[in-house]
């Protein structure tokens, strides 16, 4: 179908177009009129029959929100019961007081939370637990952190150690040591020092502790390395003292030497080092002993049990006895020359007193020059001085 301006014109009067227009804007005028309502009636209406209604005045706005909060019933609190007891009223002073607590209470959470948590208390190791009551008196002590790595962890203050019998074995003076020294100088005086005592009918009592905790070098030398005593690793022994009085040196001749020397195997076979007299010269008058650890588990072990001194020193030879042979006497030398011309000199002394006491008598003079050899006078010479350079 072909449509054109030329055929619309020809089906269409002119101006068709523009009365149609028109009557269009007619009708539209007329409808909004109509849909219009009065003043009464939009009083009565209760909801707006058109949604263009209000373009054309204004309405004051409507409490729907009111009036659907008041349809909403409110909920009361129960009645309080009667056997209730009476609600006083707080004095001032209490409300005061409880404002300064709640003020004390923030500032103690203020605090916390700016301290930091402290940590919890580092648990026991295996050596603090094994080392009971019932082995040693040995309360913990805190760790030690002084200048050059000296001090330690896990330390004791060994007091005294426990027989297996409930007999209390004192250290004097009490021992700043660590857990495993503590604990392998108890068995040794436990399993092997007690017996020993059993042996001779008594037992110890007192361990003499020369020397624990030391910051310090080897040997107290100045530059050397830092000591196990320095490590808290290490005591020196100087004697055991015995129940009935008796007191053992282990450096002491006197002590019987089987017993220096079952002191020396049992100390050997506990500790990593042991030395005493004839190590190195600074152990002569006491015992060393520690548990160094070393590679492949090297041991030191220097300790000379030395002989005891004989009770007499032999100043004199010892007398001849009665039934010893008659000693020989030696053959006298044949007379040699100077005895032939001391004995000329001799008789030429005689003849020339002799001759004195009966010759008349010479003077003073002439008994000098007789006396006095003739010296001979030498011409005097003159010594020139050499100037030596060096």
């Amino acid at each position: 179908m072909n449509f054109t301006a030329q055929k619309a014109s020809r089906k269409w009067a002119n101006g068709a177009f523009v009365r149609l227009a028109a009557a269009m804007v007619t009708v539209v005028a007329t409808c909004l009129l109509l849909g219009m309502p009065t003043a009464p009636a939009f009083a009565a209406k209760t909801w707006r029959a058109a949604p263009w209604a209000d373009l054309f005045r204004d309405a004051p706005p409507r409490s729907r929100g009111k009036a659907r909060r008041a349809a909403v019933p409110v909920l009361l609190p129960k009645p309080r019961p009667a056997d209730a007891p009476s609600a006083k009223p707080e004095p001032p002073a209490a409300k005061e007081q409880a404002k300064d607590q709640g003020k004390d209470q923030v500032k103690d959470q203020a605090k916390e939370q700016a301290t930091p948590a402290p940590q919890p208390p580092p648990q026991p190791s295996a050596c603090r637990l094994a080392l009971t009551d019932a082995i040693a008196i040995a309360p913990s002590i805190p760790d030690i952190h002084g200048a050059g790595g000296c001090g330690g962890e896990d330390l004791v203050r060994l007091e005294a150690i426990v027989l297996p019998d409930k007999r209390q074995v004192s250290v004097k003076p009490a021992a700043i040591l660590r857990c495993p020294m503590a604990s392998a100088l108890a068995d040794w005086i436990r399993k092997d020092i007690a017996p020993l005592a059993a042996g001779l009918g008594t037992t110890i009592s007192d361990l003499d502790n020369f020397d624990s905790y030391e910051c310090r070098g080897r040997n107290r030398v100045a530059g050397a390395r830092l000591s196990e005593h320095g490590r808290a690793n290490a005591l020196d022994v100087r004697a055991f003292k015995l129940a009935n009085g008796r007191a053992i040196s282990l450096t002491d001749r006197t002590v019987p030497r089987e017993l220096r020397e079952s002191v020396l195997h049992s100390a050997c076979a506990r500790f990593s080092t042991v030395l005493g007299p004839g190590s190195d010269g600074y152990h002569e008058d006491h015992i060393h002993l520690d548990v160094m650890e070393r590679r492949s588990n090297y041991r030191i072990c220097q300790w000379n049990v030395w002989d005891p001194l004989p009770q007499v020193a032999p100043l004199l030879p010892a007398e001849r006895p009665d039934e010893a042979p008659p000693r020989e006497v030696a053959a006298k030398p044949d007379t040699t020359k100077s005895d032939t011309t001391k004995s000329d000199a001799t008789k030429s002394d005689a003849a020339k007193r002799g001759a004195d006491k009966t010759g008349a008598a010479k003077s003073d003079d002439e008994k000098t020059e007789e006396a006095e050899p003739v010296r001979e006078e030498k011409p005097a010479t003159k010594k020139r001085r050499q100037n030596r350079r060096s």
